[in-house]
């Protein structure tokens, strides 16, 4: 389900960042080129009028169940992500190159959230969860 990403900034400076983390943010791709950090989701003890947790199945995006939202699709900047399997065991998978993680950016008045785009895991990583982060063609 996406559980941490890994983004590197062009100085070198490498990011892990995971969705436990209260003060978690994701890396968003501009379209100028530039990154904006949109805090992840939200977590069980926020008093936030955003959807509880940090991903959206792309199924329920096309059935319209984000509708209530300000919403914009935009691609993260983020060159692996991390999934756990049944055992609780960190598995860190490589973006390909020419793709990337598609999100959702939710707005409620000035505020705003981003969510993991997922779907159904390829079949090659079935082993190691059901959901995994949808990859999309990205176009810099």
């Amino acid at each position: 389900m996406c559980a941490g990403l890994r983004y590197t900034e062009p100085t070198g400076k490498e990011w892990s960042i995971y969705f436990p983390n209260p003060k978690a943010a994701l890396p968003v791709a501009k379209s100028d080129g530039s990154i904006e950090w949109v805090k992840w989701g939200r977590r069980k003890e926020e008093q936030a009028p955003f959807v509880q947790g940090g991903w959206a199945r792309f199924d329920s995006i096309e059935l319209g169940k984000w509708e209530r939202y300000s919403l914009t699709l935009v691609h993260l900047a983020a060159h692996s992500f991390m999934e756990k399997d049944a055992e609780k065991v960190s598995h860190w998978i490589e973006v390909p190159q020419g793709k990337s993680i598609e999100a959702l950016i939710v707005k409620h008045n000035d505020e705003q959230r981003v969510y993991v785009v997922t779907e159904d895991t390829p079949q090659e990583f079935a082993w190691v969860h059901d959901r995994w982060p949808r990859l999309v063609t990205f176009h810099a």
